[in-house]
């Protein structure tokens, strides 16, 4: 299935992070602009983002991390992530998985 999903795994505790606000955007002629956001579930998951139109071009997530690292009483360097990424082909599934930690992150392309 075509789309966008994500996951966040706290590297630092070796579980997943939960309850982070991710932003979903779509570049335009006129800057990015909000697709969806939705917060990870008890997996750290959000297993599909809501795109009406599912274009090729530029997007970004942004993972609102200062809160869960908050949450846990850590502090963080990091308030936000941002990944910018492209897609060439929307009959592709573009999953892009988060690996954090107080000090550090880390992401790949998923399947």
């Amino acid at each position: 299935m075509a789309g966008i999903s994500t996951h966040i795994l706290n590297a630092s505790l070796g579980q997943p992070a939960t309850q982070v606000l991710v932003k979903l955007f779509e570049e335009t002629s006129h800057g990015y602009i909000l697709i969806d956001e939705q917060f990870t579930d008890a997996d750290g998951r959000i297993p599909a983002f809501n795109v009406d139109s599912f274009i090729r071009g530029h997007y970004q997530l942004v993972f609102e991390v200062a809160d869960y690292f908050k949450a846990l009483n850590t502090n963080s360097f990091y308030p936000r992530v941002c990944i910018d990424f492209k897609v060439n082909d929307i009959h592709q599934h573009y999953h892009v998985p988060l690996l954090i930690s107080p000090f550090s992150y880390s992401t790949y392309r998923g399947s």
